[in-house]
């Protein structure tokens, strides 16, 4: 790593970006061979938190008959409410700009407290059986954002926007998608891209409002793999030319959006979004065209095509590296 930082610097310095002064002092910092257990920790609390979670719900569904269901909810309701608790004690209350908690551990207890009401909710409904399927994930996703807009808590966030899909039946479990049930359900697709749609209407609000705009990251994420993926899932359906047409224009905004705001992750999975569409378009268009001439010539250079596919898609994330090096201040 230290050979790879320092390589960095140089390159950096060759091309004017940073000061000679400033390689030398990157040069000086690697030399001390200082290791920092910071992010390592704090990787180790989050699986925790998962682990105790994963753990509370496979206790509960070992031991449901043994137990009994009032302790089980009296139990998860008392987590859930000591982690709240100590949340609010520690936190330093809502603003619309970006805050963070003076320890990060209770970043992970928000986590923790998060995902028992969600617990709770889904096992109350389980024993019960009086809200519904659909209200339980709104009841979760309106946890998920209150939390992540008191706490500033993204984890929090991603459960909320989850909740929602949920809400509206888009379902990424491993049964529903071996069973078919998103691919067989077209609604399905309408209702993700019009969620995607408005993630990315409120984040463009929250960036203009500037409220709580540093959580765009996470509401582009989510917009782009909703948008895209029922966009490429539709176009197996007669209408896809309509879905072509909507995925081409989202490629183009969230390419615009991945420069703008600088976001490698986004412009990566835009270009393999776009190209899957590219290749589903072309392999529509022959098989409108129905010629064993052009078919015999797509296989004799389609390695050609691939390849030079591969060589523009490492082009042109370097590209967009060494842009986003030279806008750094």
């Amino acid at each position: 790593m230290e050979k790879s930082k320092v390589q960095i610097a140089q390159q950096l310095l060759d091309e004017n970006l940073i000061s000679e002064k400033e390689f030398v002092d990157v040069k000086a910092y690697e030399s001390l061979k200082i290791f920092s257990l910071h992010n390592e920790l704090l990787f180790l609390l989050y699986l925790a938190v998962l682990l105790f979670t994963t753990g509370a719900g496979i206790l509960i569904y070992d031991n449901i008959d043994t137990i009994g269901h009032t302790v089980i909810m009296a139990l998860l309701l008392i987590a859930t409410g000591v982690s709240f608790y100590f949340s609010f004690k520690n936190s330093t209350g809502f603003s619309r700009n970006e805050t963070d908690f003076e320890n990060p551990v209770f970043n992970y207890l928000v986590l923790a407290a998060t995902l028992l009401s969600g617990i709770f909710i889904g096992y109350f409904e389980f024993q019960y059986q009086v809200l519904g399927s659909a209200f339980v994930a709104l009841l979760t996703a309106f946890v998920g954002f209150a939390s992540a807009y008191y706490f500033d808590n993204r984890s929090a966030l991603s459960i909320g926007i989850t909740g929602l899909s949920a809400a509206i039946g888009i379902s990424a479990t491993p049964q529903a998608l071996m069973h078919g049930e998103f691919y067989d359900n077209p609604a399905l697709f309408y209702y993700g891209i019009a969620l995607g749609i408005l993630l990315l209407l409120w984040t463009e609000y929250s960036e203009k409002t500037d409220f709580k705009k540093h959580f765009s990251m996470v509401f582009l994420t989510f917009a782009l793999h909703l948008i895209c993926i029922c966009c490429l899932t539709g176009m197996a359906d007669y209408y896809w030319p309509l879905y072509a047409l909507f995925l081409s224009a989202s490629v183009v905004y969230f390419y615009w959006k991945s420069h703008k705001i600088q976001a490698v992750s986004i412009f990566i999975f835009v270009l393999l979004y776009g190209y899957i569409g590219l290749n589903i378009v072309l392999f529509k268009m022959l098989q409108a065209a129905d010629s064993s001439a052009f078919f015999e010539f797509l296989l004799i250079f389609s390695p050609i095509y691939f390849i030079g596919s591969i060589f523009l898609f490492i082009r042109s994330i370097k590209q967009f590296n060494r842009k986003k090096y030279k806008s750094l201040p």
